[in-house]
């Protein structure tokens, strides 16, 4: 499990990043339910950098569609993976130190703006409407 999770879990994040991504539109779908899920897109972001950037050690933070069609913050260690928890995964971030230490020094925080900056909303919107 641990192999394989990983390798899925890494072409998912790579899949959620573009060099011209960053803004998400207000038309998508996905970002009308980030609005009543969180209260408001501002509101996700901020939860989303602040759950990456307390999360101890390594691991992955998802944002993920549940069974009511709501969308939901988790996070774990090693290989984790949403969908053993009956999840659909729409976005992920890469916490382990390699993802940020040779551009970040180690600033995880910096290397969170750098993410959220890149997000490709356009494949997280793909991901959403699949999922309900």
């Amino acid at each position: 499990f641990n192999l394989a999770a990983q390798i899925w879990n890494h072409t998912f994040y790579w899949q959620s990043m573009s060099p011209d991504g960053g803004a998400c539109d207000d038309a998508l779908k996905v970002k009308a339910q980030l609005k009543s899920d969180f209260g408001s897109f501002d509101k996700f972001v901020e939860e989303f950098k602040t759950r990456a950037a307390k999360h101890f050690g390594s691991g992955w933070i998802w944002l993920s569609v549940n069974a009511e069609k709501k969308l939901v913050i988790t996070d774990g260690h090693d290989a984790f993976n949403p969908i053993k928890d009956g999840l659909t995964p729409i976005l992920t971030i890469d916490v382990w130190e390699h993802a940020y230490y040779v551009d970040q020094r180690n600033d995880r925080g910096a290397y969170i703006a750098v993410f959220m900056s890149l997000i490709n909303w356009s494949k997280v919107e793909e991901r959403y409407n699949a999922a309900v």
